[in-house]
């Protein structure tokens, strides 16, 4: 690891100037958390005080976008700021094909990490990875001094079997479809077109040696609460210098397992998947409300940008997640599957209790942690900083126009309020206004063939830039 001089110098070669007063960085990631499930979008069935609590703190953004609907390829655009079809980041590895030398994010990619790294910022990944597993693409390797996590789509939240602690719902298409059977502390259902994969194979929980090494390690606490208390230490050990701490919960990802104290507080839920998937989701804002109390604690709240939002939106099925008013889900290129709860959190710098309609893409934290931390925006990016979009009340538009592609040839764009859908392959593009029809129930491409032509020649111009869907 470079010294903190070697470090600076590096910085003024690579990433420009190094502004003298430099802001903390928190990313809080969830995964699958669908749109409609917090309280600050409106939901009270499930608490989640500390979210909201963000959310009264900062801004909340009702049209913040991911650019997939998957894990690994919307993560790949947060990282590095680029939209991930540019360098052909579109595909989602699970299982066994993470091992593949060719998962996860290429070495020709830049994360912002990376850069702040070189400027002397002290940084940290806890949690999920899913950008690779060869040794060229970990997370030690790609910008992070510290990682604590795994590196695959998933894993589960104790170690078992048994799973102690906690009540397990899992898939399991052996059994008649809607069937639930019920064995001690775990429930199979059949309720999705696919078993529970074996997430842990291959998949150990790591930890980052002195030199940057990856070891196993293992850990009896609910990860997610693990997740948690690691970010918290990593903050009351880094009090004194900048740094840039992401947290990737894996949480409220399948597998379902929920503390059996969390449920307890829970009964009035019924139907025990929405339960299970209550119970994860209180931890996940457990885990908030203690990495915001850390940095209340040590005296860096106003010092420090802090960012939620979750990676993609929410499986219903899978997990009873509820992307309302939206439509669809996980997978798709309608509005359910790509707008995702985000909160913007910066007191020293942005209003507090300000809702953001506009849109504000996931591309946008590498760009904006740049741009706060004094250095050099790569014109590469397509993300841009919302410093003065959201901290000067910036007229106009952040962004007039989004771009999606994914495998099985689903596509989108979004112009001003115009939006275009392909659902999948061979199927036409469909045309809707999102002002006043967020559902996306009214096809209008009958109606303004114009409007249609012209956002469908945009997306082709943006597809013409990009390496061909591999």
């Amino acid at each position: 690891m470079k010294s903190v001089s070697s470090a600076f110098l590096y910085a003024c070669l690579f990433c420009g100037p190094v502004s003298a007063t430099r802001p903390n960085f928190v990313i809080l990631i969830a995964d699958d958390l669908g749109y409609g499930e917090t309280g600050m979008m409106g939901n009270d069935e499930i608490p989640t005080p500390a979210i909201d609590a963000l959310a009264a703190a900062g801004i909340r953004c009702t049209s913040g976008y991911v650019t997939s609907s998957y894990c690994s390829p919307s993560r790949a655009g947060i990282m590095t700021g680029r939209y991930q079809s540019r360098f052909g980041g579109d595909q989602n590895p699970t299982g066994k094909r993470n091992l593949e030398p060719e998962a996860g994010l290429p070495e020709s990619e830049t994360t912002f990490v990376t850069r702040l790294q070189a400027a002397g910022y002290k940084t940290s990944l806890i949690g999920k990875w899913h950008l690779g597993t060869v040794e060229s693409r970990q997370p030690t390797r790609r910008g992070f001094d510290q990682f604590f996590g795994f590196l695959h789509e998933g894993h589960y939240f104790v170690p078992g079997p048994p799973y102690n602690d906690v009540l397990t719902m899992l898939r399991d298409t052996t059994l008649d479809p809607g069937q639930r059977v019920r064995q001690g502390d775990v429930i199979r259902g059949n309720y999705t077109p696919i078993s529970e994969p074996k997430y842990d194979d291959d998949n150990p929980l790591l930890k980052s040696n002195e030199d940057g090494e990856l070891e196993t390690v293992d850990v009896d606490t609910y990860l997610t609460d693990a997740f948690s208390q690691q970010a918290v230490d990593f903050i009351q050990r880094n009090t004194q210098s900048p740094f840039c701490l992401v947290v990737a919960y894996n949480a409220v990802h399948s597998p379902m397992q929920a503390l059996q104290q969390d449920l307890l507080t829970l009964k009035r839920i019924k139907d025990d998947q929405r339960r299970i998937f209550a119970g994860m989701l209180l931890s996940l804002d457990r885990g908030v409300g203690r990495i915001t109390k850390a940095l209340r604690d040590s005296g860096l709240t106003d010092d420090t940008m802090v960012v939620f939002l979750s990676d993609n939106g929410g499986p219903t099925a899978e997990l009873t997640s509820s992307n309302a008013p939206l439509r669809d889900g996980k997978g798709s290129v309608y509005e359910g599957g790509l707008r995702v709860p985000m909160i913007w959190s910066y007191p020293s710098q942005f209003p507090q209790g300000r809702v953001e309609r506009r849109a504000v893409l996931s591309l946008d934290v590498a760009a904006t942690a740049l741009d706060l931390a004094g250095l050099t925006i790569p014109d590469s990016m397509d993300g841009r900083s919302v410093v003065d979009f959201l901290g000067n009340g910036m007229s106009d538009p952040l962004h007039d126009s989004v771009y999606w592609r994914m495998p099985r040839g689903k596509a989108a764009f979004r112009d001003g309020n115009w939006k275009i859908v392909r659902p999948k392959a061979g199927a036409s593009f469909e045309l809707y206004h999102l002002t006043g029809d967020r559902e996306e129930s009214r096809d209008l491409a009958a109606e303004h063939p114009d409007v249609l032509k012209r956002l469908i020649n945009r997306w082709s111009a943006m597809e013409s830039e990009m390496p061909p869907l591999r």
